[in-house]
């Protein structure tokens, strides 16, 4: 692969700006990071951080297309190129922020907004039912025209991270315990990193691990649930439980819990991934909703409880039973919600649970500064993925470079 020419030689100090919009949709995450080292060794550190909020009309219309209401092309494309001028001006908007010209970054990296994202295992299900071929892969959608990224900016950019991996078998996600490795490992400690975004997803790092010996996946819901219930409460005056206050005060609904434990997604041996698909709008409709005599506070306690037991007994079925592991590092949302973290550390108190913000990579700007990282490999010529992660068959090179 022909390298950029924008400063990308391995072991020179570099800027670099990750981009990304998650499950929650809440709006885009961009992180302007410089970057030293070797690719394979890299340092990191954060020069600026922001979020730009999406308006609620448009944040609702991306809920409902990636829940599966109707659609057409001409929508989807138009949401292509719209979303592609926000991830620019959120782009734009953080180098200001930092007082540094976009000219000096080597490299934008756009994980975009997913708006469709499937298994190979449930596309295969899908195709056998449905009126095209089957798939022998999975099918993954993300929008924001990177084109438009390149051109506002007039930076190299790196987007459509997730195809792929698929190509070669994967699941496509999750795509940051590389950079979990990269970054967090221990010649020590084995590590946990959980992220609790929309959904929750782990890596974890044993000890002194090399890097076929790291694995990872999607646990089941992170704040899906909890912020869908508290969308539809408010009315949309609202999109998450701030603090976890309100679930707080209320009490978990065992009867409702208990079967939702047992569901077998929960079950299923990694690799795997889920999204809403699996944990959107109609399974809070169907466990959560029906339930019409029930407190809202009981029923956001409850949503809580399930993230955190969920999340716990992945780690204790598939990780703890597998790896000495001695540390749990916390990012994303979730980190921000003190019940949900309380219940980490009841369920674990054989670990030592803490924010990422402890190792040097703040909560909120974890995957923007991944995709940085991740946009910086693949200009490198370096493979992104970990086959022992998304499935798949080999490690390949992440994302198509979009250049002004």
């Amino acid at each position: 692969m022909k390298r950029n020419s924008r400063n990308a030689r391995p072991g020179a100090s570099r800027l670099a700006l990750g981009l990304i919009s998650g499950t929650s949709m809440d709006g885009v995450d961009a992180a302007l990071v410089r970057i030293s080292g070797t690719p394979e060794n890299p340092g990191v550190r954060l020069l600026a951080f922001l979020t730009a909020p999406y308006a609620p009309r448009l944040r609702q219309r991306l809920l409902e297309l990636a829940s599966g209401s109707p659609t057409d092309t001409g929508e989807i494309s138009r949401l292509n190129f719209c979303l592609g001028e926000i991830f620019a001006d959120a782009a734009l908007r953080v180098c200001r922020q930092a007082g540094v010209a976009p000219g000096k970054l080597s490299v934008i990296g756009s994980h975009g907004q997913t708006l469709f994202h499937q298994s190979p295992r449930v596309a295969a299900q899908k195709g056998r039912r449905g009126r095209l071929p089957d798939l022998r892969t999975g099918a993954t959608l993300q929008v924001a025209e990177p084109a438009i990224i390149a051109e506002r900016t007039r930076v190299p950019v790196v987007a459509d991270f997730r195809v792929a991996d698929i190509a070669a078998g994967g699941q496509g996600a999750p795509l940051v315990p590389l950079v979990d490795y990269l970054l967090l490992r221990d010649a020590r400690q084995g590590v946990v990193a959980l992220n609790i975004g929309g959904i929750a997803n782990l890596t974890v790092i044993p000890a002194n691990a090399k890097p076929e010996e790291v694995f990872g996946f999607d646990t089941g819901p992170g704040n899906m649930v909890i912020d869908a219930l508290v969308n539809r409460f408010t009315e949309g005056r609202k999109s998450y439980d701030a603090g976890g206050r309100w679930a707080a005060s209320g009490k978990v609904i065992e009867p409702l819990l208990a079967p939702l434990l047992r569901l077998p997604f929960f079950r299923q041996h990694p690799p795997k991934t889920a999204g809403r698909e699996e944990f959107g709008p109609r399974f809070v409709e169907k466990y959560f909703l029906r339930m019409t005599r029930a407190r809202r506070e009981d029923l956001l306690r409850t949503a809580t409880e399930l993230t955190a037991q969920t999340i716990v007994d992945a780690i204790r079925r598939f990780v703890l039973a597998k790896v000495a592991i001695q540390r749990l590092i916390v990012s994303g949302g979730g980190a921000r919600n003190p019940l949900l973290v309380r219940r980490l550390k009841a369920f674990l108190p054989e670990l030592d649970v803490g924010p990422s913000d402890d190792c040097g990579l703040p909560v909120d700007a974890k995957e923007a500064i991944a995709f940085a990282l991740l946009a910086d490999r693949t200009l490198h010529g370096l493979p992104g993925n970990l086959p022992r992660v998304t499935g798949a068959r080999r490690s390949v090179i992440l994302g198509k470079i979009v250049t002004p």
